[in-house]
C-alpha cells in the first residue's frame, strides 16, 4: 500500500472515530454547533487523535464525573453507585469498542472521579465519596468494561489527608472568584454553567432536614458554585498535565468547537440531569434518568437486584390508569 494511501486511510479513521464519539455530543443549547455530527467540532479535535492514529497508539479520553451521588434521597437511591451509573458506564465501554472497530489499538476512558475535589462544598462527606468510587471500581470489573479506568484525587496526592488534598489543589491550580465573577457577568457558557450548578447545589441541599429558609441556601448556594467552578478548572488543568495527549470529554453542554467535547451519559429530558442526580427507570425497555421523587410519583416501581435497590421500573404511559398517566 503506497504512503498516499495509508494517509487516506488514517484520515477517513480519524474522521469516523471522531462520528462515533460527536454522534452522542451534549452540545450548549447556543453553542452554534450546526447539523447533526458538528463539523466545526470535529475539525477542532482532528489534529490530536490524527497524532495519536499515526503512532499506533490507543486513543485517549479523560472525562471528569462520576463524582458521588448527591446527597439528597428525593433525587437518588443511595450514596452508593446503581443501575443508572451501569447503563452509563456500559455505554462509555461500548464507545470504545465502536471506535476499536474502526482503528483496532482502540481507545480508553479515565473516568477521573472529581468527588474528592469538591465534597467539603456539595455537602457529601468524603467517606461517602471513598464508598462511591471503590463502588464504581468495582462496577467496572463487574460488567467486564476493560477500556474504562477510575482515576482520583487519592491518585495525585497519596496518602495525604483528604483536606490536604483539596487545600494543595487550590494552591496550585486554584483559580481566583473574583476572576470567576467577571467571566460569569460576561455571560454565555460561564454564565449558564454559573446557573447549572447553583441550580444542583440547591436541589442537593434542600434535604428533608434543612430547616432554613430556600432564599438563605440559595444565597450560600450561589457563593459556593464559585468554589466548585474554581475546583473543577483546577482539576481539569491538572488533568490536562497528566493526561496531555488525551481528548477532553464532559459532562455538561459544551460550546461549539472548544477543548472539550460534551457527551451524554444516558436518555434525559434534561441535559443536565447525571446518574449521580437521578435514578434510572425503565420502561418499554429503555431506560431513562430522573429524579427518585418524580419517578415515584409517576408510579415507577423500585426494583431491587443482588438485594439491594437498584433502579425504578415504569410502565408504559399506554397501560398506566389515566390519573397516573397525568404523573408519567
Amino acid at each position: 500500500m503506497s504512503s498516499s494511501s495509508v494517509a487516506l486511510d488514517t484520515e477517513l479513521a480519524t474522521i469516523e472515530v471522531l462520528r462515533t464519539v460527536l454522534a452522542h455530543q451534549r452540545r450548549h443549547r447556543d453553542g452554534a454547533c450546526t447539523g447533526r455530527i458538528c463539523l466545526r467540532c470535529m475539525r477542532f479535535h482532528l489534529d490530536s487523535v490524527r497524532a495519536t492514529m499515526k503512532r499506533g497508539a490507543p486513543i485517549e479520553f479523560v472525562l471528569p464525573a462520576f463524582p458521588a451521588k448527591s446527597p439528597n434521597p428525593a433525587k437518588v437511591l443511595s450514596p452508593l453507585p446503581d443501575t443508572a451509573e451501569e447503563l452509563a458506564l456500559r455505554f462509555l465501554n461500548s464507545l470504545c469498542e465502536r471506535i476499536a472497530d474502526i482503528y483496532p489499538p482502540g481507545a480508553r476512558i479515565s473516568i477521573c472521579s472529581d468527588g474528592r475535589v469538591f465534597s467539603d462544598l456539595i455537602g457529601v462527606p468524603d467517606e461517602h465519596v471513598t464508598a462511591y468510587q471503590r463502588g464504581i471500581e468495582r462496577m467496572i470489573q463487574r460488567i467486564g468494561a476493560t477500556h474504562l479506568s477510575l482515576f482520583t484525587l487519592d491518585d495525585v496526592y497519596t496518602g495525604a489527608h483528604h483536606d490536604e488534598m483539596r487545600k494543595v489543589l487550590d494552591a496550585g491550580y486554584g483559580y481566583d472568584h473574583a476572576d470567576l465573577r467577571s467571566e460569569v457577568k460576561a455571560g454565555g457558557h460561564a454564565l449558564a454553567l454559573y446557573r447549572g450548578i447553583t441550580r444542583f447545589m440547591l436541589e442537593d441541599q434542600l434535604t428533608p432536614g434543612y430547616t432554613g429558609t430556600k432564599a438563605a441556601l440559595q444565597r450560600k448556594c450561589r457563593e459556593l458554585a464559585y468554589g466548585v467552578i474554581s475546583r473543577s478548572k483546577a482539576w481539569g488543568d491538572l488533568l490536562g498535565e497528566l493526561f496531555p495527549h488525551a481528548v477532553r470529554l464532559s459532562i455538561h453542554p459544551q460550546a461549539c468547537a472548544t477543548g472539550k467535547i460534551g457527551i451524554l451519559l444516558a436518555e434525559t429530558p434534561d441535559s443536565w440531569l447525571t446518574p449521580w442526580h437521578s435514578v434510572a427507570v425503565e420502561s418499554g425497555g429503555t431506560f431513562t434518568l430522573m429524579k427518585r421523587a418524580e419517578a415515584e410519583q409517576a408510579g415507577a416501581q423500585l426494583v431491587y437486584v443482588a438485594g439491594k435497590p437498584s433502579y425504578y421500573s415504569l410502565a408504559p404511559a399506554a397501560e398506566l390508569a389515566p390519573w397516573q398517566r397525568l404523573c408519567a
